[in-house]
């Protein structure tokens, strides 16, 4: 007795859903299971440090389900990059998107200190123009850093006589200063940049907004120094001002730090030198004068 292509063509069709189904439940299972046991054994941990006594099957109970936790998570690894996925693709399916861009922050501030030391500029390579912004926050961020290190100096005398709480604390100041030096690294190396028919608007690590200039309706130079929000509105202010205000034919999305979508039409931004941006963005919005001079560039 032979089955019908078309029943076999169904059946193979509704196999794949129901696989998809099933991969997709073990992916959700695996996630839940790592937001209970990652925090439970960072708390382990603490208090195995502190000298916190506990019965001896806890730590093996939380150790052997981390264990397993690593083990499942590296056989769906497999299978998945086994179905021909790229390593990205398997992170993006085993990490949640929150967790990923939250690390992704971290790791570009901390880059964004070895770029500044080296005065390497991030994303300028072919650029036309480059509008640096981190000017007008300098000593601000320059004295946010000197407070958090003499706080960090202040507790660490204080906390001598405690030495795993003295560490803790130690660890935390000094990731702080570090957070506060490459939040400013991070603005002085990514500089808003105009490069073919593109206006890239950064700020910091966390906003990177690419404008095309076909969607730009009016520029304006416009010294705002308060930005109520607002529902499809971006401002990028720097030491709490804005100079350069830009007007969108249509939305182009400005998304948040944990991924969220946000359409925006109206962008409020700051550049060191406002008025280089605004005649380059004239320009190439109308094209060429006959003798346009130089962009800025880094």
């Amino acid at each position: 007795m032979t089955v019908p292509e078309t029943l076999v063509g169904a059946g193979q069709v509704a196999g794949g859903a129901g696989g998809a189904v099933v991969r997709g439940r073990v992916l959700r299972l695996l996630r839940g299971v790592a937001y209970a046991a990652l925090p439970a054994e960072l708390v382990l941990l603490v208090c195995l440090l502190g000298g916190v006594r506990m019965p001896g099957g806890v730590p093996l109970v939380g150790e052997g389900l981390v264990l397993g936790l690593l083990a499942a998570e590296g056989v769906v690894w497999v299978r998945l990059r086994r179905r021909g996925l790229s390593r990205r693709a398997v992170v993006a399916k085993l990490v949640p998107e929150p967790v990923l861009r939250l690390v992704g922050h971290e790791l570009r501030l901390m880059a964004s200190l070895g770029r500044w030391v080296a005065r390497r500029p991030h994303g300028v390579a072919g650029a036309d123009g480059v509008f640096p912004h981190a000017r007008d926050q300098a000593a601000l961020m320059y004295g946010f850093a000197f407070v958090c290190l003499v706080e960090t100096v202040g507790m660490s005398y204080l906390l001598a006589e405690w030495p795993f709480v003295h560490a803790v604390v130690l660890v935390l100041d000094v990731y702080t200063v570090l957070f506060v030096l490459g939040l400013h690294a991070a603005s002085a190396t990514r500089p808003h940049t105009l490069a073919g028919n593109v206006l890239r608007l950064r700020q910091a690590a966390h906003v990177d907004v690419a404008v095309p200039l076909d969607r730009i309706a009016a520029v304006r130079r416009e010294l705002c120094f308060s930005h109520e929000k607002a529902e499809g509105e971006l401002n990028l202010a720097v030491g709490s001002q804005t100079s350069v205000t830009i007007e969108l034919t249509g939305p182009v999305d400005a998304p948040r730090l944990l991924g969220a979508p946000r359409p925006v039409r109206l962008v409020r931004l700051h550049a060191d030198d406002p008025g280089a941006l605004y005649d380059a963005l004239t320009r190439a919005r109308t094209g060429p004068s006959p003798s346009p001079g130089p962009l800025p560039t880094a």
